[in-house]
């Protein structure tokens, strides 16, 4: 449970800094800001996996701090692109 809890309050804090980077992505509360976050960790670990495999069994990478903040900065992009804002 505190994985999970942990999980979010990352997510929070990356999502925060990504929008800090992405202009006109204010508009987004804790709970979207949070899931921005934890996609781009995602992502982070998707552009990991490219450079290095993951270790045997795993599918992602562990995103570190910095790849999860690129991740959510891409992630902001795309969703400014395909909401038409």
């Amino acid at each position: 449970m505190f994985h999970i809890i942990w999980s979010i309050l990352v997510g929070f804090v990356v999502g925060l800094i990504a929008r800090w980077f992405v202009p006109g992505a204010e508009h987004m509360g804790f709970w979207l800001t949070s899931l921005v976050g934890i996609g781009g960790s995602i992502v982070g670990g998707l552009i990991a996996r490219i450079f290095s495999q993951p270790k045997d069994g795993a599918f992602f990478h562990p995103a570190g701090f910095l790849l999860s903040i690129i991740g959510a900065i891409i992630l902001l992009f795309a969703i400014a692109k395909f909401s038409g804002a």
